[in-house]
């Protein structure tokens, strides 16, 4: 598997959290909220695992909403979930280029994108490389 190294689109600082490990891996930390409920998710950095932790209850195929624990703006996207039509939440690499999740809780729909198609996608494989191969 892949381990994703992922920063805010807004402020560009890391939302890696090396003290809360899963799948043995830094997480990814970002703030949701949930009704009048707010608090931080963290999840799985390595990509295909679907792993995360919360503090906050989000029942089965309901939306929340994310923001960046950094800056606190909102992670949320123009594009709408083509399985549930839920917002996107958009995320990028550090390496450049964005993935975007699914804010509904149980959809599995994500996606990557590169705008600077040649820097962007030799970045990525010049750092995953060695991933790719392997499988």
């Amino acid at each position: 598997m892949i381990q994703l190294n992922i920063k805010c689109p807004h402020c560009g600082k890391s939302l890696m959290d090396e003290t809360h490990k899963i799948d043995e891996h830094p997480s990814v930390k970002v703030s949701i909220g949930y009704e009048k409920k707010k608090g931080f998710l963290y999840f799985s950095s390595l990509y295909g695992s679907y792993n995360i932790e919360t503090d906050v209850f989000v029942p089965d195929r309901k939306v929340a909403s994310f923001f960046c624990p950094h800056c606190q703006k909102e992670l949320k996207s123009t594009r709408i979930c083509e399985l549930c039509e839920a917002p996107m939440i958009p995320m990028r690499f550090a390496e450049g280029g964005t993935v975007q999740i699914c804010s509904r809780r149980g959809c599995k729909k994500h996606l990557i994108e590169f705008e600077d198609l040649d820097t962007e996608i030799r970045a990525f494989y010049d750092k995953y490389s060695r991933f790719l191969k392997s499988n």
